[in-house]
């Protein structure tokens, strides 16, 4: 498959296609919000995110943030390493099933995710950076966070995959 044609970033924006393969783990400066069945369900600003060439950046929250369960199954990154999935928990004891999934054992570069949880943002009411809602990324497995700062096109999407 051929690569699609990136998009010109605007002024304060970035191209997901300038980002590293393998990914950059950078730290987040901006206040990070989970919303679950109406409850703000995690507040930081301690978050970082995952920047891979193609995709939109994946943040990760310090797992103490969050109520979580295990939950089934697992998946390889040829990165990162193996990651374990969790059901998040939320307002009325709501639960997301296996909307979250963290590294505990991460390759080597990437040991500052071994603490910390990405969440799939379309099981969420809402996740903001910096205030501004995010759009999730297309798909159900990458879980990227678009924002008005990160322009594509994004992988995860049908036909996408050999991108």
């Amino acid at each position: 498959m051929r690569r699609p044609n990136r998009t010109e970033p605007g002024p304060g924006q970035e191209s997901v296609w300038d980002y590293p393969r393998p990914p950059a783990v950078e730290p987040v400066r901006e206040r990070v919000r989970v919303r679950l069945a109406g409850v703000v369900i995690a507040d930081t600003t301690d978050a970082v995110r995952v920047l891979e060439t193609s995709h939109p950046p994946v943040y990760y929250l310090p797992m103490a943030e969050l109520e979580l369960r295990p939950a089934e199954g697992s998946s390889m990154c040829e990165f990162k390493g193996r990651a374990r999935y969790f059901d998040v928990v939320g307002g009325d004891g709501v639960v997301a099933a296996r909307a979250a999934w963290n590294y505990p054992t991460p390759m080597p570069g990437y040991e500052s995710l071994r603490d910390r949880v990405a969440i799939y943002p379309s099981a969420m009411d809402s996740c903001e950076v910096g205030g501004e809602v995010v759009q999730a990324q297309e798909g159900d497995f990458y879980g990227g966070w678009i924002t008005s700062r990160v322009v594509g096109p994004f992988k995860g999407g049908a036909g996408t995959l050999g991108w």
